[in-house]
């Protein structure tokens, strides 16, 4: 173990404000401190109770659950949706808080330390250009770490301990088991295969593991606390899917309702939308575009101090106007210890807020890719399309049944906006299930067409 439980935390230090950063944080207040108080109840009774123990709800609507060493644990909202009760969000929180009090993390990381010593990784010199390039990120490698089959029983087993210590069902990991296998079968609107399987193997007998741990305690857990209908009452409202309002993509175009404007990125890159910045991909991977907010007063010093930075050459910082709005840009070169670098950076002025785009490539590969970096620099506009600045996004509704019904009816009465056999998985139910009167029912309102 290379790492000191010191570094452990510096390291979880370093990472959220970067997994903030990409994720951002699900904007709902009373559903975080749902989440940081159950993590917390469950953390105190760990091996590791004096860690700095930190739970984030992030707002991505794909199904996952990470942790980073140090004590940081994040679920998304995606996942959230797909509970039926805080015992099964306390199965999860408590499967990561195993993986940290066990340092799994921190042993793949120093694996890694082994492997990766006198490769002589390349560090961009401007360090404007290392979040561009991934050298500043290649750290949330860590979000992806593949545990192994023993890791992932004994993050079952300190997690099993730590819900039932807390007071929790442990039934509901059982269940969550059975969601997530599930859920894996196929994509679904608004969901997609569970990250959370891809990052943990399933070993295959883990929900029998589980469920014969529960048989062999002898334990009536029939009084233990489940809280099915305190905590589905907090998913009322909660953004199903993704979230149009923060951007969206029609085919290379991304468009921005809040923002109001729109952005086209070269035919066939692969894109990301992440908080901070749009991100587009050549499809050989050997140049990029990145879109974001400046913390730049104007255009053109947003450009001069771009130019001015140790370890760049740049040409003149040249003032104009892109579809009528102020700009400000330059060319540049630099070298990092791998290959030199060209690209351009653009500042635009924008509705009281500065854009900036920078576009980047091998130096030896810029003259292949100048003319589409550059035709899309100068794409960004207006978005003026009402039908996109009006788009919202799909949302989780509960209804109180008040008569007994299946979930075939239910979805007759109360429509959905997704299938009904995603309305099926998110209520961990199938078609014929029956609901009795009284029963919380998730139903999905809204959303684009």
């Amino acid at each position: 173990m290379l790492i000191s439980e010191g570094q452990e935390v510096a390291m979880g230090q370093e990472y959220d404000p970067q997994i903030v950063g990409m994720f951002g944080l699900h904007d709902d207040p009373g559903l975080q401190e749902m989440v940081s108080s159950l993590g917390q109840q469950m953390a105190a009774r760990s091996e590791r109770p004096n860690l700095p123990w930190t739970f984030r709800v992030v707002d991505d609507p794909l199904i996952n659950a990470f942790a980073v060493p140090g004590g940081f644990v994040y679920v998304t909202r995606g996942i959230l949706a797909h509970f039926d009760s805080e015992a099964q969000l306390a199965a999860v929180v408590g499967h990561e808080i195993g993986h940290i009090t066990a340092r799994h993390s921190a042993a793949q990381m120093s694996m890694q330390q082994l492997m990766q010593a006198g490769m002589g990784v390349g560090v961009m010199l401007a360090p404007q250009l290392a979040d561009f390039a991934g050298i500043a990120s290649a750290g949330l490698g860590v979000l992806f770490l593949k545990f192994s089959r023993d890791n992932e029983r004994q993050a079952d087993d300190l997690g099993f301990r730590y819900m039932t210590d807390a007071g929790y069902d442990p039934r509901g990991m059982v269940d969550v088991f059975e969601m997530l296998s599930r859920v894996s079968g196929g994509q679904e609107d608004g969901g997609g295969v569970p990250n959370w399987l891809s990052t943990h193997p399933d070993p295959g007998d883990r929900q029998e593991r589980i469920g014969a741990a529960i048989r062999a305690s002898g334990q009536d857990y029939s009084n233990a606390r489940e809280a099915r209908n305190e905590y589905l009452r907090r998913l009322d409202g909660m953004v199903f899917g993704e979230n149009p309002r923060d951007g969206f993509f029609q085919d290379a175009l991304f468009l921005h309702p809040d923002l109001a404007f729109q952005f086209a990125f070269p035919a066939g890159w692969k894109t990301v939308n992440q908080t901070q910045a749009v991100i587009g991909q050549s499809p050989n991977s050997d140049a990029m575009i990145q879109l974001k907010l400046s913390d730049a007063t104007d255009a053109v010093a947003g450009a001069q101090a771009f130019a001015a930075q140790e370890g760049l050459t740049s040409g003149q910082v040249s003032s104009n106007t892109i579809n009528g709005l102020r700009m400000a840009s330059a060319d540049f070169t630099a070298q990092s210890e791998q290959t030199a670098l060209h690209g351009n950076i653009t500042f635009i002025e924008f509705d009281g807020r500065v854009f900036e785009i920078l576009g980047l490539s091998a130096e030896q590969q810029w003259p292949g890719y100048a003319t589409p970096i550059l035709q899309s620099l100068r794409s960004f506009a207006r978005l003026t399309d009402q039908s996109a600045l009006s788009v919202q996004p799909a949302r989780i509704s509960m209804v109180t049944l008040d008569r007994s019904m299946t979930l075939r009816q239910f979805n007759e009465r109360y429509p959905s906006s997704v299938p009904i056999e995603t309305v099926a998985l998110i209520n961990q139910a199938e078609e014929y299930t029956a609901f009795m009167e009284g029963d919380l029912v998730k139903r999905v309102i809204g959303g684009a067409n």
